[in-house]
């Protein structure tokens, strides 16, 4: 089985769509639904540190580039 880090954030997605669609049916026992919550967050963090690599590596190359200046994205 794959790591939850090795997968592309094109496939992180559709894993957490599938789990919402899961918990939206509202047909999971509270047990399952409490081990989808979870998974579901695990999936969240994973892409948020995916973006913030994203970002940081391309502020990195406009730095290196030297014709534009760093940004910032407001949060």
């Amino acid at each position: 089985m794959e790591k939850i880090t090795e997968k592309k954030f094109e496939e992180l997605i559709t894993d957490l769509e599938v789990i919402i669609k899961e918990l939206e049916q509202g047909t999971t026992d509270l047990e399952k639904t409490i081990e989808k919550y979870t998974e579901a967050m695990k999936i969240v963090n994973v892409c948020n540190d995916k973006l913030k690599n994203a970002t940081n590596a391309v502020n990195q190359i406009l730095k290196e580039n030297g014709e534009l200046e760093e940004f910032d994205i407001n949060e």
